[in-house]
């Protein structure tokens, strides 16, 4: 077992664990939580060892080996395999001194070990593991050196897991994989039979692998069985119940406190009041919940939206170099409301078909066709870089901005979440979180008509990226989506085009459809040969269906859903209005005029009540709109 014990550590003179303790149960596999920065990733150095702690320690079986990934694999001549067996250095040494040992004991030990291990089936599982995440065959002979560092760093996790160590930590071991390799390694890691603990802001990998959460949260861990629906569960009702009994004891303690102030200077209550100051003395105070509240995102609707389709593809190719097409035969349209996913395994050309649709490549064949209004947004994980990192998000605000005063471009900075202690934060100094959500906002800036995400939640933690899904289903243009987020592709995206054979294509299937090929057995056999010495290719997965037929009933569906969507977002606006009406009764009950005059004291308190109630009945339209709408936004 992991034990977390007393442990204290600061880092730079902050305070990221106090004290904190918690144990790891053997065997099983623990998904570790918290917001970005709480210092999740410095306690699984403090627990390699590569940190040192302030005070407390950690402990675990001497005889455990422990697996991370600290950083890629670098580039040299070695090839991929070779690479991920040398991960093993037990079998890699035992090999090599199998290879000048004399002695005929040291022999039979060496080689007797080497069976336990399966040693020469080591070369069948690398070879499984390394195609899981990506690389067939051919890639697997090539040397480390011909791929770029987000491949290198799948190597660099194809060996920590085919050295299997007892205690495996992996740290977002998601934001270097596509959806492809992340369904692969969430299946991986549900058969892994040692103690797994896995830092992560996916959360279908959380439900589908984590026993358990570890969650870090003002410095203090908390341990919750379960997966992580289970945890967020059961969080909110223990917040709930700490929020109840705080008001109760606050109510017990103003009820105490109005006793003393009354009666401490009467005689025949002078006991009763020592009594109660004595209580309120003795009385703990139940901790405020202090939960750090998500600034929500905001892609600014398009002003005047197009006529559809506005982008159609006919026939149409790309490529970087002449007659040689990434991606050829696209026969494909897009409407102004539609909201689409693309699939395919990294490499086969989703981020290509995306810079056609941005106008970043040209069509090398075919035609494209596009409203010469049209505007686009691109976000892509690779121009975080392209962030000037010496300049402020204010500056980046006034450039978008040349002719607005000083306090509109502040007002927009906060709009989007950069108030006065982010707007002068120069952007080197920014979370990778925060850099995002900058790149968001200079992105939208001018209200596109469709926006394109690459991959946009790697620097995301949970609530965060829940964010994010209600700022992209509260957009009114289209949107393509490029993402290895389960959770973000179902709840955001309507239709599914699959990236694959060098062509794009509807995908008629769920996502549930596609993990079930993706792990079929059937796809990891070397391919069949007819007896005619043909091979038989296994084919991706793809359902033809008239692609007329099929605009047709999705754009049926939103038609449907329209009015559903309308009714929520008014009774959410109507709830706003009511409760500023009531934050502003509230004030007038506060002034000394009403408060002198029972009259008009008692009125407002009723208009008051009044208003709560309509509250509480906008409230209940807006639940009862909101499940009707996520119920036919669901439905075959």
């Amino acid at each position: 077992m992991l034990h977390i014990n007393d442990l204290t550590f600061r880092m730079e003179g902050r305070l990221l664990l106090d004290r904190v303790t918690a144990a790891i149960p053997p065997g099983q596999r623990t998904g570790f939580v918290g917001r970005n920065g709480t210092g999740k990733s410095t306690l699984l150095k403090l627990i390699t060892g590569e940190y040192g702690p302030e005070s407390g320690g950690i402990s675990y079986p001497k005889s455990w080996r422990v697996g991370m990934v600290r950083q890629e694999v670098l580039a040299g001549p070695t090839s991929l395999i070779d690479t991920v067996l040398a991960a093993d250095k037990e079998r890699a040494s035992l090999l090599e001194e199998a290879e000048t040992a004399t002695d005929p004991n040291r022999i039979a030990e060496i080689h007797t070990r080497l069976a336990d291990m399966g040693a020469h089936a080591a070369p069948a599982r690398a070879a499984t593991i390394l195609s899981g995440l990506g690389f067939d065959e051919a890639a697997q002979a090539r040397p480390c050196s011909d791929f770029s560092g987000g491949w290198r760093m799948r190597v660099a996790l194809a060996g920590v897991l085919f050295s299997e160590p007892d205690l495996l930590l992996l740290d977002e071991p998601t934001n270097y994989l596509d959806l492809e390799g992340t369904i692969w390694l969430e299946d991986y890691l549900r058969n892994y039979p040692y103690t797994v603990l896995i830092v992560s802001h996916d959360r279908d990998l959380l439900n589908n692998v984590a026993q358990n959460i570890l969650h870090l949260e003002n410095q203090k861990l908390t341990f919750y069985t379960g997966n992580y629906d289970r945890f967020d569960r059961t969080r909110r009702e223990k917040l709930m119940l700490q929020l109840s009994m705080k008001k109760k004891q606050d109510d017990a303690r103003r009820h105490m406190e109005s006793f003393i102030e009354r009666f401490k200077a009467k005689a025949s209550k002078a006991r009763q009041a020592q009594s109660r100051m004595k209580a309120l003395a003795k009385m703990q105070p139940i901790a405020d919940v202090l939960e750090e509240r998500v600034l929500p995102f905001h892609f600014p609707a398009p002003e005047k939206p197009l006529a559809s389709p506005i982008i159609r593809l006919e026939h149409a190719s790309v490529g970087y170099e002449p007659e040689k097409p990434v991606l050829s035969n696209l026969d494909l349209r897009i409407d102004q409301d539609d909201r689409i996913a693309l699939l395919g395994a990294n490499g086969n050309g989703k981020s290509t078909f995306a810079k056609l649709l941005c106008d970043r490549l040209r069509v090398t064949a075919g035609h494209k066709y596009a409203s010469k209004k049209l505007r686009i947004a691109y976000f892509a994980q690779h121009q975080l870089d392209e962030l000037n990192m010496g300049e402020t998000p204010y500056e980046h605000f006034r450039e978008l901005m040349p002719d607005a005063t000083i306090a509109q471009v502040r007002a927009r900075a906060g709009s989007y979440g950069f108030g006065a202690d982010k707007a002068d934060t120069k952007v080197e100094k920014l979370s990778g979180g925060e850099k995002a959500r900058l790149l968001f906002a200079i992105a939208t800036f001018h209200k596109p008509h469709m926006i394109i995400l690459d991959e946009p939640t790697n620097h995301l933690d949970v609530d965060s990226r829940e964010a994010l899904v209600m700022a992209i289903n509260e957009y009114d243009g289209a949107f393509i989506l490029i993402s290895h987020d389960r959770h973000l592709v179902e709840t955001c995206a309507d239709r599914l085009w699959l990236v694959a054979d060098g062509t794009v294509a509807p995908y008629e299937g769920d996502l549930n459809d596609y993990r079930k090929w993706l792990l079929d057995p059937a796809r990891r056999v070397k391919p069949l040969v007819a007896e005619d010495g043909e091979e038989i290719v296994v084919e991706a997965p793809r359902v033809q269906v008239d692609k007329r037929e099929a605009r047709r009933l999705a754009a049926q569906k939103r038609e449907q859903i329209a009015p559903l969507k309308k009714k929520a977002q008014e009774a959410e606006r109507e709830i706003a209005r009511l409760q500023k009406l009531v934050e502003e009764l509230d004030a007038k009950l506060a002034r000394p005029e009403i408060a002198s005059d029972p009259a008009a004291m008692t009125a407002t308190a009723k208009e008051r009540a009044d208003t709560l109630k309509l509250v509480a009945a906008a409230e209940e339209r807006w639940l009862e709109a909101s499940a009707a709408y996520e119920d036919a936004m669901t439905a075959d």
